[in-house]
């Protein structure tokens, strides 16, 4: 068989695709029948025999008799493969079989879970590809069929006189009547011709005296005929159906009364559990009222709840302020840093006010003994001056 007719995708296909799995599994039946498939593997393995629409009673029923029958199918192809049991796991069984069939040339390109089913399109192309190899196996050949030869007896068919229109059927009477009226016979005449030869003789024409009455559909009297039949039909049917639709109104009426006395029965006796049922919904809708009123007040003071953790967090975030900067050390530090700085600059200044101070003295000094030394002179000069005079 040709496996691309088989593997084409289903928008290629006509309108019988769906059906295409019933004649490849007509084919499959065919190739295990070869492989006396009945004798190891039903009876074998106590299985029932298969057919074109088969179906199990569970997926996993049909799947382990797919996995058997594969497995059976590949040994014979010369390959060895264990026969899967039914606590095996699924995906290696298929995974094990889906390989074998590549070694054997086959094509997979489909998914492995199509075939966990154990039905479908995908499982007949594998047991019918696995199949097809094992008959190669066996060095099977199809051969062409034999179609037995029949001679066929040639239906003499008179036109004139054996086959009879309605036309005709209807001059016979007229013609026999003008015959009888033109020649009387003169005396009694007597058949001469043995009985046992008119009988044969009959017997032998008999088959080919045909009356053909052809009709014309258009005959207003065939329509009234089938209108005719068609209304005899119609109570006919009319007449079964109503009865049994009586059975059926009446067995419907008889079950609604009963339907109705137990519904009764029930409410009576689940009259007091129905109060306690309404009781128990008031209370409820009381409870859920009281909660809702209960949930109102919480949610407001929920609200100054956060308010008040707000403010809390505030007062927390200044005091770890305040307590931060008072541990920290270091305005301290800056603040001997100025003392420090200070104190140099102030000795810087007492040098420089000494140095001042120095200078000072020195050019007071300077300038006392300038006025010291002017004095002398001054003296000095009067008192020579004096002298002379």
């Amino acid at each position: 068989m040709a496996e691309d007719g088989r593997r084409v995708e289903e928008d290629e296909r006509g309108p019988g695709a769906q059906f295409q799995m019933f004649v490849v599994m007509e084919d499959l039946l065919d190739k295990l029948k070869l492989l006396d498939y009945e004798e190891h593997v039903l009876v074998k393995h106590n299985m029932k025999t298969l057919s074109s629409p088969y179906t199990a009673s569970n997926t996993g029923e049909q799947f382990y008799m797919f996995s058997v029958i594969a497995a059976w199918l590949i040994t014979l192809c010369g390959r060895p493969f264990e026969t899967p049991q039914e606590h095996d796991d699924p995906n290696a069984t298929v995974s094990n079989i889906l390989s074998q069939l590549r070694a054997l040339g086959g094509v997979v390109d489909f998914p492995p879970s199509k075939l966990k089913s154990g039905s479908g399109e995908h499982v007949c192309y594998v047991l019918d590809r696995l199949a097809e190899e094992a008959l190669k196996s066996r060095n099977f050949i199809w051969k062409k069929p034999v179609y037995p030869t029949e001679e066929l007896e040639e239906e003499i068919v008179m036109e004139d006189d054996a086959e009879l229109t309605l036309d005709k059927v209807e001059e016979i009477p007229v013609r026999q009547t003008h015959e009888a009226g033109g020649a009387r016979p003169e005396m009694i005449l007597e058949s001469v011709t043995d009985s046992a030869e008119w009988n044969l003789e009959v017997e032998r024409v008999l088959p080919q005296l045909k009356v053909t009455i052809r009709s014309d559909v258009k005959d207003w009297r065939i329509h009234v005929n089938q209108m005719h039949q068609h209304q005899d039909g119609i109570k006919t049917s009319l007449k079964d159906a109503k009865g049994y639709l009586d059975k059926l109104l009446e067995e419907i009426g008889k079950t609604q009364e009963k339907v109705g006395s137990r519904e009764k029965y029930i409410n009576s006796q689940l009259e007091h559990l129905i109060t306690d049922y309404r009781n128990a919904q008031s209370k409820l809708s009381e409870a859920r009222e009281r909660y809702q009123q209960g949930s109102g007040g919480v949610t407001e003071r929920t609200r100054t709840l956060a308010e008040i953790s707000e403010e809390l967090e505030k007062v927390k975030q200044e005091m770890e302020e305040k307590g931060s900067s008072m541990s920290d050390g270091a305005p301290v530090v800056k603040i001997r840093q100025s003392l420090t700085k200070l104190k140099q600059e102030i000795q810087q200044m007492d040098v420089r006010m000494g140095v001042v101070e120095h200078t000072l003295l020195q050019a007071k000094l300077k300038e006392k003994n300038n006025m010291t030394r002017d004095m002398h002179a001054t003296h000095i000069t009067e008192t020579s001056t004096h002298t002379y005079s």
